[in-house]
């Protein structure tokens, strides 16, 4: 007889994203590469394709699947997908530098900002976003409020 289980499975937080991905194998390897990931399990279907694939980097698990359209699982759209995965890591400078040489593109530099984090952000080989980042300090809201004033005045920027 079965016992009785966690409602959330241990290693899991209470959002887990899920990306389906044309190649799920290959990018469960290239985050390997570029940002460390384990993969904890690989389940291909009969055509080889995969059903699932679960890694995790850092503390956080991410679910992988190759897209399978005719089963509801959305397919890439030509360009890029409308997300950003943030990571946060102990040393950002490393891990930029590990995600460039693994295929990534710096879409904004890697650089200290207002709100405290070092941060920048790259597109992977398979088109998804990643926000990388190191929080260097920890700020009041009225401390982050006068930054973010200084950073923008005289710009045009949101």
């Amino acid at each position: 007889m079965a016992k009785p289980a966690n409602p959330i499975p241990p290693g899991f937080h209470t959002i887990t994203p899920h990306l389906n991905v044309n190649g799920a194998a290959a990018y469960s390897d290239f985050l390997q590469r570029a940002f460390g990931a384990v993969e904890i399990t690989r389940s291909p279907g009969p055509s080889g394709k995969l059903m699932h694939c679960e890694v995790r980097i850092g503390d956080s698990n991410l679910m992988l699947a190759d897209q399978f359209p005719e089963f509801g699982a959305p397919a890439y759209v030509e360009g890029n997908y409308p997300l950003h995965l943030q990571l946060y890591v102990p040393d950002v400078d490393a891990i930029w530098e590990k995600a460039i040489a693994a295929g990534c593109t710096a879409t904004m530099p890697l650089s200290d900002q207002f709100w405290g984090d070092r941060y920048g952000q790259v597109r992977d080989p398979f088109g998804f976003h990643w926000a990388l980042a190191t929080r260097k300090e920890e700020l009041t809201p009225a401390e982050m409020e006068e930054r973010q004033k200084k950073a923008f005045s005289g710009s045009n920027a949101a």
